[in-house]
């Protein structure tokens, strides 16, 4: 079968083309206008300890509505201290969701404040909590940290809005309890000039990210 070359924040992954239809039973979501555009990168420090206590819950705040992730906890325990620092220190605040890829994997992209796919904090960290290598191994709802390479985990994450078949190289640290509507509203309306890659043409962008 054909097979199309993607990257998730510079990562080439070669899999197989299919084109389905995830968003069509969508909801209609209003999405409020947001000034948010790519800024320079927050500088949050490195966190000095890992967490023993991890958080249950991450909620985006976006102008489209809140999406809310139950996360891993202790499966992810360098993940968890990390996305709880950068949330908590502002990093997320007032960013864009950069990227929707609509063709061979099904994926919302946030997290980096230059919407560019480039930008991050000053650190990285090791991957976790990685799945089988199986079809559908990133079902829908998974949230999973992109990268760059093996343990060069930062800031940026994917929301999968239908189910999707990788390599198993992307932490998995949640899956969307409340909000999956949002991020199959924003699949449907596609990507910027009807690319199956690229800019979502419904701006989403997050306001915050609450930690509980």
């Amino acid at each position: 079968m054909k097979k199309l070359v993607a990257t998730l924040a510079g990562t080439v992954l070669a899999m197989t083309v299919f084109t389905v239809a995830p968003a069509a039973q969508a909801a209609t979501i209003k999405c409020t206008p947001t000034k948010a555009k790519g800024i320079t990168p927050k500088k949050i420090a490195t966190p000095k300890k890992v967490l023993t206590k991890f958080p249950k819950k991450f909620t985006l705040v976006t102008n489209c509505g809140n999406i809310e992730i139950s996360s891993v906890g202790a499966k992810a325990p360098f993940t968890m201290t990390s996305i709880a620092a950068l949330a908590k220190g502002g990093f997320y605040n007032n960013t864009l969701c950069h990227r929707l890829t609509t063709q061979g994997l099904f994926v919302l992209q946030c997290g980096d404040p230059t919407a560019t796919g480039s930008g991050g904090p000053e650190f990285t960290y090791p991957d976790e909590n990685l799945p089988a290598n199986k079809s559908n191994n990133y079902p829908a709802g998974t949230v999973a940290m992109a990268n760059s390479g093996p343990n060069t985990n930062g800031s940026q994450f994917f929301l999968v809005y239908a189910n999707t078949t990788l390599a198993p190289s992307y932490t998995i640290w949640g899956t969307i309890t409340s909000g999956l509507d949002i991020v199959k509203a924003i699949a449907k309306a596609g990507a910027v000039g009807g690319a199956p890659d690229g800019k979502p043409a419904k701006t989403i962008a997050i306001s915050k990210v609450l930690v509980n």
